[in-house]
């Protein structure tokens, strides 16, 4: 270990742990520091934990962090960073080891002469993992001493003590998630993995594993590279137009600035921002500053070189921006994050930075990459003229709150309602599901829109030629609230819309085919959560007066079980025009009685990769996802 290395872990002691209330609010308000009780929050569990030995490898002192899901469900993290400080805490009065995990806020991220840059969104830490655990278990290798400690429900149960000499230092922690506290407490191997992946392309030179012990999975992430590898990962389904990635790294008034980008056939801009580790959805100051740049040095580059004429309009971000691949990743002391979900950058300070070394970056790899560069420029002079095209049909498509010129499509049955909040709209596939569900539905709140068969591919067309599909139109002009960069969640005409298909192979492509729509062009949709999936029960079963619908497999065997195996019928439903207008109502379209689904991605690198992985040009990896994800498959209508 290095001299520096060395001074560091000694800066990590005691007086560095700050403490600024106590631990009581948690067990009452989970959802307050964790986001909720359900998968979210059960994963940010480890996440807090994590996040506690990443930020000890940005300090310098760290460079291996262990997960593992153990058999019983317990999860384990383990780096080899300082270890928690051992001795007695000055304010508390108990060792440090216990305050940290005892008292909210007491930690060694509030101290900046200890981190000078923190991964963790709030610093709640490892007191909320403590609180909300049936029971943990900290072992600190420190002083050559292995020390251990054990917890209940937040409360000690035993005190720190010493069980064993050590080699090195860390920290080893096994919390049990408490199923008093969480919807449920299965850990989900894919959603872990997701998320450390992402960390190790985040924070290059350090290694991340994983184990599964209960399936036997096991994956180990290193990327030396760093986040250019990370846009090597990115763009593996994808066909780049120039080999070369850009990669820079930049310091400026304490804002560290990593950008890696690479341009690919692709139409639509895929963009990923991030704050110490925190993967800002929302965007904000550091986006607008990287979106800035590139807009400017493009332009320049493009008439420096004389590819844009005197006469010729400057190319818009949007056309610049069509099939770039980006990674930008800054980190900063003193983060401000704002925004619905409390992933905006909001530092001022920011933009500025990132828009001054960006500009420097991507000028120098322009110059230094002449072929690649006109690639670049040709591309977006491509997508202005497509842009040019398709601006007549935008207009034709955009909608107000008062409609102008435009009129809603007239296979639009609307609901009478003008209230967006308590609105929701219906996408069917067919005249024969759409007459069912417009005799069926609620008037008042609830509108049908029918679509006549597949709509577009969209991760395979330009802008101009999707505007100009007729079911695309019609479902924009519906809407109400744009699409692309003209995008406003404020015309929004419904809280919900919902995709109501067949349970047939059918119905899940032309699924897919809207959920690739939604996330590339509005994709706030998808992320405020107004994209739902109707689920229309499988079965119908009678016996005598009595009717049972079933939803899957296992509800089947129930009902058969309950009403007792003879004297039955059974109507396995294949499409929703099979059903009439009041067995659809209550089965599917009744708010007090239906099944639905929300469609939410939270993981915006894992939504990217699907929708990729399934909708893109390359059949070896759509054959290899549907292989692999198989046995997750219930009910396939083949």
């Amino acid at each position: 270990m290095s001299e520096n290395q060395d001074q560091n872990k000694r800066l990590y002691d005691a007086e560095h742990i700050q403490v600024l209330e106590g631990l009581e609010p948690v067990r009452k308000r989970p959802g307050m520091y964790i986001g909720s009780t359900g998968p979210r929050g059960l994963h940010h569990l480890v996440y807090e934990i994590v996040d506690n030995s990443i930020d000890e490898a940005l300090a310098g002192v760290c460079d291996t962090i262990s997960v593992v899901i153990n058999e019983d469900n317990s999860v384990t993290v383990s780096d080899n960073g300082s270890g928690i400080p051992v001795a007695m805490h000055p304010k508390t009065g108990k060792s440090t080891v216990e305050t940290v995990l005892t008292v909210l806020h007491a930690g060694g991220k509030f101290d900046n002469d200890a981190y000078k840059v923190s991964g963790g969104l709030h610093g709640v830490g490892v007191s909320v993992v403590n609180a909300l655990s049936e029971k943990l278990e900290v072992k600190v290798k420190r002083n050559g001493k292995v020390y251990y400690q054990s917890f209940k429900r937040g409360i000690t149960t035993e005190d720190l003590h010493v069980i064993g000499d050590a080699e090195g230092t860390g920290t080893s922690i096994t919390f049990m998630p408490d199923d008093l506290i969480f919807d449920e407490v299965e850990f989900k191997y894919e959603t872990l993995e997701h998320r450390l992946r992402e960390l190790a392309f985040l924070n290059k030179g350090i290694k991340i594993t994983i184990e599964d012990k209960r399936k036997e999975k096991s994956s180990e992430f290193y990327f030396e590279g760093g986040i250019k590898a990370f846009v090597k990962f990115l763009n593996k389904n994808r066909d780049p137009i120039h080999k070369n990635v850009l990669y820079y790294e930049g310091e400026r008034d304490k804002c560290i600035v990593e950008l890696a980008f690479q341009y690919t056939d692709n139409y639509s801009e895929n963009t990923f921002t991030f704050v110490n580790n925190i993967n800002t959805q929302e965007g904000g100051t550091h986006l607008s500053g990287l979106k800035s740049a590139l807009t400017r040095v493009v332009n320049d580059y493009a008439r420096r070189n004389n590819i844009l004429k005197e006469k010729d309009n400057n190319l818009s971000g949007e056309d610049i921006r069509e099939g770039i691949t980006t990674v930008l990743s800054v980190k900063i002391p003193d983060p401000q994050f704002e925004g619905q979900t409390k992933t905006k950058l909001g530092n001022s300070e920011v933009r500025g930075v990132v828009e001054g070394l960006v500009s420097q970056a991507v000028d120098s790899f322009l110059e230094e990459n002449p072929k690649d560069a006109k690639k670049i420029v040709d591309k977006s002079l491509r997508a202005a003229r497509a842009r040019a095209a398709a601006k007549k049909a935008r207009d034709l498509t955009r909608r107000k709150n008062v409609l102008e010129s435009s009129s809603l499509p007239g296979k639009l049955a609307d609901c009478a309602s003008k209230d967006a909040s308590e609105s929701e709209v219906f996408i069917v596939e067919g005249d024969s599901a759409g007459g069912s569900a417009k005799q069926g539905r609620d008037r008042r709140t609830q509108a049908i829109l029918p679509l006549k068969g597949k709509i577009m591919n969209v991760e395979k067309a330009r802008l101009d030629r999707i505007l100009n599909f007729a079911e695309i139109k019609a479902m924009i002009t519906a809407f109400g609230c744009g699409i692309s960069d003209d995008f406003d969640i404020e015309k929004l005409r419904y809280n919900k819309i919902v995709i109501m298909t067949d349970a047939d192979v059918d119905g899940a492509h032309i699924r897919t085919l809207l959920l690739t729509f939604f996330y590339r062009y509005m994709k706030p949709l998808v992320e405020q959560g107004h994209i739902y999936i109707a689920q229309p029960p499988l079965y119908k079963v009678k016996k005598g007066r009595g009717e049972y619908y079933a939803y899957t497999e296992k509800e089947l065997k129930r009902i058969l079980d309950e009403i007792g195996r003879d004297k039955y019928s059974i109507q396995r439903y294949k499409g929703l025009g099979e059903m009439n207008p009041e067995q659809l109502w209550e089965t599917t379209m009744d708010p007090e009685t239906r099944k639905m689904l929300q469609v939410s991605a939270e993981d915006a690198v894992a939504a990217d990769e699907i929708f990729t992985t399934l909708m893109g040009d390359k059949v070896k990896p759509r054959r290899e996802f549907i292989e692999e994800n198989a046995q997750y498959v219930e009910n396939l209508d083949v």
